[in-house]
């Protein structure tokens, strides 16, 4: 005597089982490919975007500060560059050193100032990259660029490098 249950083997329930069974592999191709940005282990799958070199042009510097949005990875960055009362070009990643963790760490320009958008203080554009610490734009200093006669040049590395001063949320009102 046969032990197992009788099972339906009727071609409706194999035509019904496959069909079940191809939904079934088809949502799970979705999840893996076009899921909700996790990998399998539950880490958020991080953003690709290949850093590159800011070019900023020499000539396009005045005495309103120009602001350049970068991205590094997953994060949005800006640079600003400004030029200075005695005619050199000065720049610095537009977060304030001392805030940098509210969304709100970022600099606006009011004459020749530039204020901080979190705790209000004014930062004179004659002072870019020519002090750190303190609550001031985090200056990219003469001997982390390159200046060729046209252009400056702010390499991915040092971008890289201060992308943890930025927030994934940053310069959200």
């Amino acid at each position: 005597m046969n032990s197992n249950k009788n099972i339906n083997k009727s071609p409706k329930t194999i035509v019904l089982f496959s069909c079940l069974s191809g939904v079934i592999l088809v949502l799970a191709i979705f999840v893996v490919f076009m899921g909700n940005g996790e990998k399998g282990n539950g880490e958020k799958e991080i953003e690709t975007t290949t850093i590159t070199d800011l070019v900023i042009s020499k000539a396009d510097v005045t005495q309103t500060a120009k602001f350049y949005p970068i991205k590094a990875g997953s994060i949005n960055m800006e640079v600003l560059a400004v030029k200075a009362s005695d005619g050199s070009i000065r720049t610095a990643f537009n977060t304030c050193q001392i805030c940098n963790g509210s969304p709100r760490a970022y600099y606006e320009q009011q004459g020749d100032a530039l204020i901080c958008q979190n705790c209000g203080n004014r930062f004179s554009t004659d002072m870019i990259e020519q002090q750190r610490g303190g609550c001031n734009p985090v200056p990219i200093m003469k001997d982390e660029k390159v200046d060729d006669g046209t252009n400056i040049i702010v390499p991915k590395e040092i971008i890289e490098q201060n992308k943890v001063l930025f927030t994934s949320n940053w310069k959200t009102k």
